[in-house]
């Protein structure tokens, strides 16, 4: 049964039960509770944002730890039982390079490139043949699978059977235009300034921006963007993500904090590029806190 939400104040038994079962779907993932009221004003319509698009092809944006894998489990728990479309979910991290590929990529072009992250430490041919398969409904449609722990593809994938309806496309760096010359060379930390210092690595990933990410982002119809308060917080937020990973796995590897510092300043340039540009570009934005909660969404 598909819910209407006309009016928030207004809500019938179908509505409630839609409510209900986004606030213990978050309760199971995050250990959080959320009120009614702001599941109403804050989760909803980013569900309403995507139904009444009529559009099939959404890219989720932000920060590492800000919550996008959350959202889109959300919604795909939710979305095929409330409106009655099954949604095919994709994360960007699934498709980096294994250790041996990037290991090429260190010793070719950049040491830097080993670590995980920017743009060209992906598959983006996989992700565009999986929208391929998608656009056909070429069945059945088989996604990497990516260990962060041990920072490398696990041999099983995942298999994708049934038709969908709707594809979702998360990562951290979605929707990132390339960034401008200027602030490409200034340094902001440690790593750009002491090991990057004829800016091949962060050319690179811009060029990789400018081409081939840029060609793979214009597939998708839609950008819902999740914007941080500051980049100061995703250290925090990367750790808490490390540390549940390693519960969940039952596992001791990862990185520790020190490793995580170091990690994030890979990701610190674009990160601040995109709260800079994405929330006047991206179709919604929603506005995280400190407490990693949407306080605010704007749509474009």
């Amino acid at each position: 049964m598909i819910v209407k939400y006309d009016n928030y104040d207004n809500i019938n038994a179908m509505q409630k039960k839609f409510i209900d079962s986004i606030q213990n779907d978050f309760f199971k993932l995050t250990n959080k509770k959320l009120s009614k009221k702001q599941i109403e004003k804050k989760i909803l319509p980013i569900f309403f944002f995507i139904y009444n698009s009529k559009r099939k092809k959404f890219l989720i944006s932000g920060s590492q730890g800000i919550g996008k894998t959350t959202i889109l489990e959300i919604l795909n728990r939710n979305f095929h039982k409330f409106f009655g479309k099954k949604i095919l979910s994709l994360s960007l991290d699934d498709f980096y390079y294994d250790k041996a590929q990037r290991e090429i990529l260190s010793k070719t072009i950049h040491p830097l490139l080993m670590t995980r992250g920017v743009p060209g430490t992906h598959n983006t041919k996989e992700i565009l043949n999986v929208i391929k398969k998608f656009n056909k409904s070429e069945y059945p449609i088989k996604i990497p699978i990516f260990n962060k722990l041990k920072d490398t593809r696990k041999r099983k994938k995942r298999i994708i059977n049934e038709k969908t309806d709707i594809i979702i496309l998360e990562g951290w760096c979605c929707g990132s235009p390339p960034i401008n010359k200027k602030y490409l060379q200034k340094n902001i930390n440690i790593l750009e300034k002491q090991f990057d210092k004829k800016l091949i690595w962060r050319n690179y990933y811009n060029n990789k921006l400018k081409n081939e990410y840029s060609e793979l982002y214009k597939k998708f119809d839609k950008l819902i963007y999740f914007n941080a308060p500051s980049f100061s917080y995703v250290f925090n937020w990367r750790l808490k993500q490390e540390e549940n990973m390693k519960i969940a796995k039952n596992s001791k590897q990862g990185m520790n904090k020190k490793e995580i510092a170091e990690f994030i300043q890979h990701y610190e340039k674009i990160t601040k590029w995109m709260m800079k540009v994405l929330p006047i570009k991206a179709d919604l934005t929603a506005y995280i806190n400190t407490n990693q909660n949407i306080t605010k969404i704007s749509i474009a």
